[in-house]
């Protein structure tokens, strides 16, 4: 004997877990592009903030524009490196 009303839930006992997926997804996304943008990076995002005028990126746009070749390029690599404790032995 048949005990559920009308021959069962059917096909949609599967519209509930969808629509609160769906509820969800869209709390997440509304959530990225309001509140969490409003705070610059994310805790999840752990990239360093770039310094264009870093003594090592002045070095990169001048051998990229030509204006010192590549000899001179690590000359002031090394030097750089040697000041700023990011060479073999610094201890930064």
């Amino acid at each position: 004997m048949n005990t559920l009303a009308y021959g069962g839930p059917g096909p949609w006992i599967l519209f509930f877990p969808l629509f609160w997926a769906a509820a969800v997804a869209g709390a997440v996304i509304v959530l990225r592009r309001t509140v969490w943008r409003g705070r610059g990076r994310g805790p999840w995002q752990n990239r360093p903030v770039r310094d264009d005028n870093s003594p090592l990126a002045v070095l990169g746009r001048r051998f990229a524009s030509g204006e010192i070749d590549e000899d001179e390029y690590w000359r002031r690599l090394s030097v750089l490196d040697e000041e700023f404790g990011r060479g073999k032995g610094g201890a930064a």
